[in-house]
C-alpha cells in the first residue's frame, strides 16, 4: 500500500533538510574561508569584503611557504613517520585486538585490566621521557613511533569488532579442517576485518601526522623534525620579524605573513584530506561495529 503523503510530513521534510543545510554550511565556509583566504590580498580580509569569492588573488603566501627548504624536509619526515608508524601501530593492533578476542585465552581478563589501567593511570612526561632515554631513541626517528606504537582505547575497538563479526563457530569449523590458529588469523579474521583496519588507519595515520609535541620534547636535530614542527617554527620566526616589520612601519611583510598562516592550515592539513575518501566507505562502518559492545 502506498504512503500518502501529508502536510505533517512535507513540513518534517522542509525542517529537517533546512536543519541539516544550515549544519552543512557550518562546517564548510570556515574551511571554504581558509582556502579562500589564503590566495586573497589581505586588504580584503581585514575590511571584511571577502565573503564567498576570492579576490585580486595572490599566491605570494604559497610561494614564500614552499621556497622554504625545511618544508620539503618536513614532508619527507612526516611521511616517514606516518606510513612507518601506521604499520606498526596497525600489526600490533589488530594482533592485540584479535587475541583479546578469543575466548580460549587463558587469563584474557587479567590483560584487559592491565591494559585499561594504563588508559586512567599513566607515568607522566618526565617518567616517559627518561624512560626514552634509557632506551637510546632520544633524536631518533624511533622516538615518534614507538612510545605510542598501541592505543588501549584502539585495540579494544578491534577487540570488540571481532567479537562481534568473527564467532566461535566459524574458528570450530575451520580447526575441524585442519586450519592453525596462524592461518585462520591470516587467512579469515583479518580479511572480515577490512572495515575496522581502514578505520584504525585513519585513526593512527591522522595522530602521526599532526604529531608534533613528541617533537619538541624528543628530537633535537633539524633534519628529523616532522612537517608540524617546521610550519610551526616558521610561523613563530615570521611572527617575530613581521613584529619587527610593524615596528619599521613596513605592510607588506604583514600582509604576507597573514597569507602564510592560512597557507600553512591548507599545506598540513591537504595529505589527510586527501586520504580520508579512500577510506571513508569503511569508517561508518567499522567505527559502528566496532562499538556495539564492550
Amino acid at each position: 500500500m502506498k504512503h500518502v503523503r501529508t502536510r505533517a510530513d512535507l513540513l518534517f521534510d522542509i525542517c529537517n533538510y533546512g536543519l541539516i543545510s544550515i549544519l552543512v554550511i557550518l562546517v564548510l565556509y570556515p574551511l571554504y574561508f581558509v582556502v579562500t583566504a589564503s590566495i586573497t590580498d589581505p586588504n580584503l580580509i581585514y575590511s571584511g569584503k571577502l565573503l564567498f569569492f576570492p579576490e585580486q588573488v595572490t599566491w605570494e603566501g604559497y610561494k614564500r611557504l614552499f621556497a622554504e627548504p625545511s618544508i620539503w624536509l618536513g614532508f619527507r619526515n612526516s611521511l616517514w613517520y606516518t606510513v612507518t608508524g601506521t604499520a606498526i601501530n596497525i600489526v600490533l593492533t589488530i594482533t592485540a585486538g584479535y587475541t583479546l578476542s578469543r575466548s580460549d585465552l587463558v587469563g584474557r581478563n587479567f590483560f584487559m585490566f592491565l591494559l585499561v589501567f594504563t588508559m586512567f593511570f599513566g607515568g607522566g612526561l618526565i617518567p616517559t621521557y627518561l624512560l626514552v632515554k634509557d632506551l637510546g631513541m632520544l633524536n631518533t626517528t624511533w622516538a615518534m613511533i614507538l612510545p605510542n606504537a598501541v592505543s588501549v582505547f584502539n585495540v579494544i575497538i578491534v577487540r570488540t569488532f571481532f567479537q562481534s563479526n568473527v564467532p566461535g563457530e566459524l574458528l570450530e569449523s575451520a580447526q575441524m579442517d585442519g586450519c592453525s590458529n596462524w592461518k585462520f588469523f591470516y587467512k579469515i579474521a583479518v580479511p572480515l576485518a577490512l572495515p575496522i583496519v581502514a578505520v584504525m588507519v585513519l585513526f593512527y595515520a591522522v595522530g602521526h601526522w599532526n604529531s608534533y609535541f613528541q617533537a619538541l620534547i624528543y628530537l633535537k636535530s633539524n633534519s628529523l623534525q616532522p612537517l608540524q614542527t617546521i610550519l610551526r617554527n616558521i610561523l613563530i620566526m615570521n611572527e617575530g620579524s613581521d613584529l619587527q616589520d610593524m615596528l619599521d612601519g613596513s605592510q607588506e611583510q604583514q600582509k604576507k605573513m597573514e597569507l602564510m598562516k592560512y597557507g600553512i592550515i591548507i599545506v598540513s592539513s591537504l595529505p589527510m584530506l586527501i586520504l580520508y575518501p579512500f577510506l571513508q566507505r569503511f569508517f561508518v562502518k567499522g567505527a559502528l561495529v566496532g562499538s556495539l559492545k564492550g
